[in-house]
């Protein structure tokens, strides 16, 4: 089903001044929904997103006769969403990461997105990937991250082709004084599973088997095989007994701010970063995390940003129409970037974000090579154990103790 498009554009054209070509999609016009639900469209988002989408949620609610809520949820919003949900509480639509999915599909709380071939199509393939979950579809992708290496190129012109070069780079800069740091890449006291993965895919590192359709598989835990040893054993080569590299010093709320006072040359980070480095006054670019030079791609972890159907709404045939036919509009999709600069994943809106962002295809290209971060409920497992053990061998510990430790962690949670 279709709607109309009008609404969809004159809000736009309140949000998307200074966009270039921003005029609305030529797709006919269709009947509104007769399917009114209790005459009310709940969605909940985050502060950020909330403001961006209030003038289309009035639109979507003139156009089909009912009322719209966009409600602000500022902390805890997947917890928030499912208890609520349970209760018979909660909205209509959600907004938020895809590696949520397995968690609210295993707690009844969303259903999938009835999306065309047509539409599936005009998205990112990896952003489809990403919120498909055993075999279907579970949320409409908007938005695209990944973290790239991001380097200074008033002291590197060109990008380092393996890992090596960079280490060798940055300590050559950190010798001449010119740098503090060989590498910012945060990780902190509690470690980082996430900013860290490139290094630990690159070395062979891995975290789960996979089933026959190539899905993460949550009875195949791999933090220990032989492989993901090595990649730990790598990665306290790096560490603070080693190249020094990583380090428990720098983190999340250090590692941008150093990179911008050019203490690194080097920093591994996503887009979020990108308003802090434009404002620094240094050249840059950005590329991929590269690889060992004995070893495989880097592999960064990919996350999307989507539009959930509530499975309890009380306006679930709306609330498919405005997921499914609504923000799959390109307008919304550039209103949205604007609000949060991360790459869109409606390919219609990527590519006329790279007229006005060449950054954010260069963070796209940078991802080429990532895998979207498993949706399962089984990563929940991961994050704590695994962050522990990289923790240990940055620190100079032993990678096998690490790697068991971290499995039977890991194990002992998902068996619970």
């Amino acid at each position: 089903m279709r709607i109309r498009t009008a609404g969809v554009i004159a809000a736009a054209g309140l949000l998307m001044l200074g966009v270039a070509a921003c005029g609305g999609t030529n797709e006919p016009a269709a009947t509104p929904s007769k399917d009114k639900g209790n005459g009310k469209l709940v969605l909940w988002t985050d502060p950020t997103r909330a403001p961006v989408l209030k003038p289309f949620a009035e639109a979507f609610g003139k156009e089909n006769g009912v009322t719209v809520e966009v409600k602000e949820i500022s902390e805890n919003q997947q917890q928030t969403f499912i208890t609520a949900s349970q209760q018979g509480s909660g909205p209509d639509i959600m907004v938020g990461a895809h590696d949520w999915i397995g968690n609210m599909v295993q707690n009844g709380a969303i259903d999938p997105v009835q999306l065309t071939a047509e539409q599936k199509a005009a998205f990112h393939p990896n952003a489809i990937k990403a919120v498909t979950f055993n075999g279907q579809i579970y949320g409409a992708p908007y938005a695209m991250e990944n973290v790239a290496l991001i380097r200074n190129t008033d002291l590197v012109p060109t990008a380092p082709a393996t890992l090596e070069d960079l280490i060798k780079t940055g300590k050559d800069l950190k010798a001449a004084k010119k740098v503090q740091e060989i590498l910012c890449v945060p990780f902190g006291a509690a470690g980082d599973v996430y900013h860290t993965y490139p290094l630990f895919s690159a070395a062979g590192g891995s975290l789960f088997g996979t089933t026959a359709a190539g899905d993460p598989d949550p009875s195949k835990v791999t933090v220990n095989t032989p492989e993901s040893i090595a990649a730990l054993e790598k990665m306290k080569a790096l560490g603070e007994k080693g190249e020094g590299a990583i380090k428990t010093s720098i983190g999340n709320e250090n590692g941008i701010p150093s990179f911008v006072q050019k203490k690194c040359a080097f920093l591994i980070s996503g887009p979020w970063s990108m308003n802090d480095v434009k404002k620094a006054g240094f050249g840059y670019d950005i590329s991929a995390v590269p690889g060992f030079a004995a070893g495989g791609q880097a592999k960064p972890f990919l996350g999307v940003q989507a539009f959930y159907v509530a499975a309890k709404g009380k306006s679930k045939v709306l609330a498919q129409e405005f997921v499914a036919n609504y923000v799959t509009n390109k307008d919304v999709a550039l209103a949205l970037y604007k609000a949060d600069p991360r790459p869109a994943a409606l390919t219609a809106a990527a590519d006329e974000v790279k007229t006005l962002d060449p950054n954010a295809e260069k963070f796209v290209t940078a991802g080429a090579n990532g895998i979207p971060m498993p949706a399962i409920p089984a990563m929940g497992a991961i994050w704590g154990p695994m962050a522990n053990a990289e923790v240990a061998v940055v620190k100079g510990g032993d990678a096998k103790t690490a790697a068991e430790a971290a499995a039977k962690a890991i194990t002992a949670e998902i068996n619970k």
